[in-house]
């Protein structure tokens, strides 16, 4: 029996849209849907609402729950991954709460970032783990990563984990409509072009029917820009630079170092920025969970829509050999010349029975490949921290981080690092001086 193995299975809403539309996917019945994570009632959980799904849905895939992570991946076609590791409480609160003592605010830090670089380091021997893990039990699966940061947990499994990862954000597939929509325009017939890396990939091209609407979509946010709105910095970054942006401006307020400062508290007014927003949305989560529970988890009514998440998609064109276009991340390897060999980028790929084919994007304009690649040094910098456990390479990827370089001294960024180590104890290897 074909098997899809769901890594992190206890985030119970993600695991219903992912695996909710694998159900409702004529290709991918009959398959077995392995389940693991490490807490258990979760896991539970997560068991019994897509039993009640099944149901619903009259599905004929097989659920399983694992308690051993090598048991769930044993035979995997499909490894999907969503895996958090430390969680909340308390690795994303050390993340915020450390960094403010030094006076560096952050919004969301999960991809870079202080918080990104220590989340990335906490996560990528987990991510080692599970690769040793499929190397033994499935070495040919193919793992979708939708865990962040995604740049570098996927660049890691790809160059040191040995296994083939595709790196999904659905940033890409909701940019265009998002825009249009906060425009007041019509996305419907819209043509684009979408490419960078993962959370900073550019739209690049945006017609209809030939013509090109940057221009009306640039004379529509500078209107906009008038008044406080949701994505300010977003249309602040096109109209200084020229594309629009894929992730949102909570996220891009922190991947440059032009809009949260201390020496300028103004700008967080201007542009609308909310200062410890992901702490805020853990706690929203957290509370909003439990009353949710009831109604996923005892639901035997349970109903689902296919959602836009990639994942049903890729695994029914690899089944069918009926080629889907997605937006995905993947490894250089010349598809954007101007961005590193060694970077993780986001490009349009073909998806058929052959697997996930990346397209040739070709150079991307020269300020666009310019900010990809400040964010590029700190993601590869993390890496050579997390491969080689060398403390100084910590250091290294903060000081080149555009936010944190922005904001602090060296000898503050060098403080920095050594209390987060500190205050993530036993969640982080041992890095050597």
């Amino acid at each position: 029996m074909n098997k899809i193995t769901f890594i992190g299975a206890g985030s119970t809403v993600f695991a219903k849209n992912v695996l909710g539309d694998s159900m409702l996917t004529p290709a991918l019945q009959d398959f077995e849907f392995a389940l693991y994570d490490i807490d258990l009632e979760r896991l539970n959980d997560s068991e019994k609402m897509l039993n009640n799904l099944k149901a619903s849905t009259q599905s004929r895939v097989h659920i399983r729950a694992y308690r051993d992570r090598k048991d769930a991946l044993q035979g995997a076609k499909y490894v999907i991954n969503a895996i958090q590791v430390g969680g909340y409480d308390p690795c994303t609160i050390t993340d915020f709460e450390i960094p403010k003592k030094y006076g560096l605010r952050q919004t969301i830090a999960d991809t870079v970032g202080i918080g990104g670089i220590f989340r990335n380091l906490r996560t990528i021997p987990v991510m080692l783990e599970i690769a040793r893990d499929m190397q033994d039990v499935c070495p040919d699966a193919l793992f979708l990563n939708y865990t962040n940061p995604m740049a570098v947990l996927t660049n890691v499994m790809n160059t040191y984990g040995g296994i083939t990862t595709v790196g999904l954000c659905h940033s890409v597939q909701v940019c265009v409509p998002h825009l249009f929509e906060s425009l007041g325009m019509d996305p419907t017939g819209v043509q684009s072009k979408i490419a960078g890396i993962n959370h900073m990939a550019w739209l690049l091209e945006v017609t209809k029917d030939g013509e090109d609407l940057y221009p009306e979509i640039k004379r529509r946010a500078r209107e906009k820009q008038l008044e406080k709105h949701h994505d300010m910095v977003r249309f602040e970054l096109m109209l200084r630079f020229g594309y629009y942006v894929t992730e949102s401006s909570e996220h891009n307020a922190e991947y440059h170092p032009y809009f949260i400062k201390k020496n300028y508290p103004e700008l967080i007014e201007r542009f609308n920025i909310p200062l410890d927003e992901y702490p805020r949305r853990c706690v929203n989560q957290i509370n909003r969970w439990k009353s949710m529970r009831e109604e996923l988890v005892q639901n035997a009514q349970l109903t689902h829509q296919r959602t836009h998440e990639y994942a049903s998609y890729i695994m029914e064109a690899i089944e069918t050999n009926v080629p889907f276009k997605i937006g995905a991340n993947v490894m250089n390897t010349g598809l954007i010349p101007n961005l590193p060999a060694q970077a993780c980028v986001e490009v349009p790929c073909l998806v058929d029975a052959s697997g996930v084919t990346p397209t040739y994007v070709g150079n991307l304009p020269p300020q666009c490949a310019a900010l990809n690649r400040t964010n590029i040094n700190t993601q590869l910098l993390t890496i050579e921290a997390a491969i080689t456990r060398k403390r100084d390479h910590i250091y290294h990827a903060a000081m080149l981080d555009p936010h944190t370089s922005a904001e602090l001294s060296i000898d503050d960024i060098v403080a920095l690092c050594d209390d987060l180590i500190e205050a993530h104890g036993s969640w982080l290897p041992e890095f050597k001086s």
